[in-house]
């Protein structure tokens, strides 16, 4: 099972609002789980600036069926002008925690 019915998404947050929105997109259920890497270094151009921030990162899994929801929900509650939403798809994957993926946020295959 794999292909693009599936997907980890990247999102950098700032680190007190990472669990909050972690927590909002697996109760959501736009996220079947969301990793959150504690602390991460970002180096980036922005308004014409170079920063250099502390920030933790999301590593969300989630369903293609979802996506739209999920990157929505992110614009909505993320207290960045623009947010950093990646979407990668998962080409292979191990069957039961795919079919997981689907449970956890409400999708049903055939």
């Amino acid at each position: 099972m794999g292909n693009d019915r599936y997907y980890v998404v990247y999102v950098a947050a700032p680190p007190a609002d990472a669990e909050t929105l972690a927590h909002a997109l697996v109760r959501q259920q736009v996220a079947a789980c969301v990793n959150i890497i504690p602390t991460i270094r970002s180096i980036y151009r922005w308004k014409g600036e170079i920063c250099d921030d502390g920030e933790a990162l999301l590593v969300i899994k989630t369903t293609g069926d979802r996506l739209e929801q999920l990157k929505a929900l992110v614009v909505e509650q993320h207290p960045y002008e623009v947010p950093e939403i990646i979407a990668l798809p998962i080409v292979q994957g191990h069957d039961p925690y795919l079919r997981w993926i689907d449970a956890s946020t409400g999708v049903s295959r055939n």
